[in-house]
C-alpha cells in the first residue's frame, strides 16, 4: 500500500485528488493539509511514501515545506511531488532543487497522476528526458554551479553512471548501456547519490546538469 499525503490549500483540489486516488487498491489517502506548515507536521506524524504538495499556499508555500521535509532525516523516505498550474517555470526549478522529486501540473491525466504517485513512491524521478533538457536549458545556466572539483569524489564509473541519469535512463537502461547487471548499476547510482549528497536522481539530474557533468543538447 503506498500511503499518500496531500498538500494544497484548495479543499476542492484535495478532494478530487482523494477521490481518485482511494479508488485504486495500492493508493490510500494518509492526511490532508491546506498549507505547508501543516503539511511538514502531519509528514512528521503519519511518515506518508509520498507528499504530493502544492507549490503555492499560504502560510508556508510548497517549496519551504519540501526544504524542511526533505532536510529532516526522520522524513528521508517521503518522496514529494510538486503540484503546479503552470507546468515548469522558476518554482518548480527551486522545489527540485529543494529535494522534490519531481513535479506534475494539476490537470494531468488521471491516468498520468496515478502512475506518477507510484514511480515517486519507487523513489525515480518524475522527469523526462525533454522536460529535463528544458529545465536545465532554462535555469541551471542562471545559476552558480557547484564548486570546482565537487565531482572529484566521484570514480569514472560513478560519473559515467551520473552522466547517463542526466540523460533519463532508468537503471535498467545504464545497465545495457554500461555492460553491467541493473543491480550494480543501481549500486552506482546509489554511491553517487550518497557522495554528492543528493537526496534522489532528481538532485542527482539538477547536480550532473550544474556542475557541467553533461550540458544540455539543444533540440
Amino acid at each position: 500500500m503506498i500511503r499518500v499525503l496531500l498538500v494544497d490549500d484548495q479543499a476542492l483540489i484535495r478532494g478530487g485528488f482523494r477521490a481518485l486516488l482511494e479508488i485504486e487498491d495500492d493508493l490510500e489517502v494518509v492526511a490532508e493539509a491546506a498549507d505547508g506548515e501543516q503539511g511538514v507536521a502531519l509528514a512528521l506524524e503519519h511518515r506518508p511514501d509520498v507528499a504530493l504538495v502544492d507549490i503555492q499556499m499560504p502560510v508556508m508555500d510548497g517549496i519551504e515545506a519540501t526544504r524542511l521535509i526533505a532536510a529532516d532525516a526522520r522524513l528521508s523516505g517521503v518522496h514529494v511531488v510538486i503540484l503546479t498550474n503552470y507546468g515548469l517555470d522558476e518554482y518548480v526549478f527551486n522545489a527540485l532543487r529543494a529535494g522534490a522529486c519531481g513535479f506534475m501540473v494539476k490537470d494531468t491525466e488521471p491516468a498520468d497522476l496515478l502512475q506518477g504517485v507510484r514511480v515517486a513512491a519507487r523513489g525515480d524521478a518524475l522527469l523526462s528526458p525533454a522536460i529535463t533538457r528544458r529545465l536545465i536549458g532554462e535555469y541551471v545556466a542562471r545559476r552558480p554551479g557547484p564548486a570546482p572539483g565537487a565531482l572529484d569524489v566521484l570514480t569514472n564509473r560513478e560519473r559515467e553512471v551520473t552522466a547517463l541519469v542526466a540523460r533519463g535512463l532508468s537503471n535498467d537502461e545504464i545497465a545495457v548501456h554500461m555492460v553491467i547487471s541493473p543491480t550494480t548499476a543501481k549500486t552506482h547510482v546509489s554511491r553517487a547519490m550518497t557522495k554528492l549528497g543528493a537526496r534522489d536522481r532528481a538532485q542527482l539530474v539538477v547536480f550532473a546538469y550544474e556542475s557541467g557533468l553533461v550540458t544540455p543538447r539543444r533540440d
